[in-house]
């Protein structure tokens, strides 16, 4: 099993990396975002109940957020492994996963957490642009489209988000470094944790995750021969 967490504040490049790692490794890739719209869409029980919050203009809780992150890396999809992105979001979220999950096969394997410059992170913020019918993402000085304004996947219009700002950037990055990297030192107290500069080249970056993921499952697979 190969059950991973990727971590890094916005800009460091999760969504590209996740994208990498799901198509090399076959595991699932699992943004906490798009579980929620799922979940809601699909009108269970779980999303009913995600609803009534978000429809109040009230954060989830804890609680209700890791039981919905438990059924879906519980799913068959996910036997083979799972990519976490965007949770645990707090110490709490991360203590209570792992009680639920510690012992079965979905408990977490690996973190792999990019650490990226801030200034570079607000470069990369500025440039990135969005399409607005597949939710491609592109980076206008490291990733661009082949035309411009156009999407390289479905031809759908590309547009910058309103948030993708300096300002809102350097609140977001306070708010992980209070919220957040308590997780990360929670799982480096547990041996998991992996850094990776992502202020690298993609093609540099996506080589030292994947030597840090061979190397865990050659680790694996020398256990299980023994």
């Amino acid at each position: 099993m190969l059950n991973i967490l990727i971590m890094g504040p916005a800009g460091a490049g999760k969504g590209t990396m996740s994208e990498l790692i799901e198509k090399h490794y076959d595991v699932t890739h699992i943004s906490t975002g798009d579980m929620f719209r799922e979940e809601v869409k699909n009108n269970t029980k779980l999303g009913q109940k995600a609803n009534e919050y978000m429809q109040a203009g009230l954060l989830v809780p804890d609680e209700l957020v890791i039981d919905m992150v438990v059924d879906r890396v519980s799913r068959k999809d996910c036997d083979n492994g799972y990519l976490l992105d965007g949770f645990p979001r707090s110490l709490i979220q991360a203590n209570v996963f792992d009680t639920k999950v510690i012992g079965t096969s979905r408990d977490i394997s690996l973190v792999i957490n990019l650490t990226v410059d801030q200034e570079l992170l607000i470069s990369r913020i500025e440039n990135r642009r969005v399409c607005k019918n597949c939710g491609a993402t592109y980076n206008m000085l490291t990733l661009p489209p082949k035309q411009e304004g156009i999407c390289d996947e479905c031809g759908g219009p590309l547009y910058q988000r309103k948030d993708d700002n300096r300002e809102t950037l350097e609140k977001r990055l306070e708010s992980y470094r209070i919220e957040t990297e308590p997780v990360l030192e929670h799982y480096r107290k547990l041996n998991l944790v992996h850094d990776v500069n992502a202020s690298q080249s993609i093609e540099k970056v996506w080589f030292d995750i994947e030597r840090v993921i061979d190397n865990y499952l050659y680790e694996q697979k020398h256990k299980e021969d023994k």
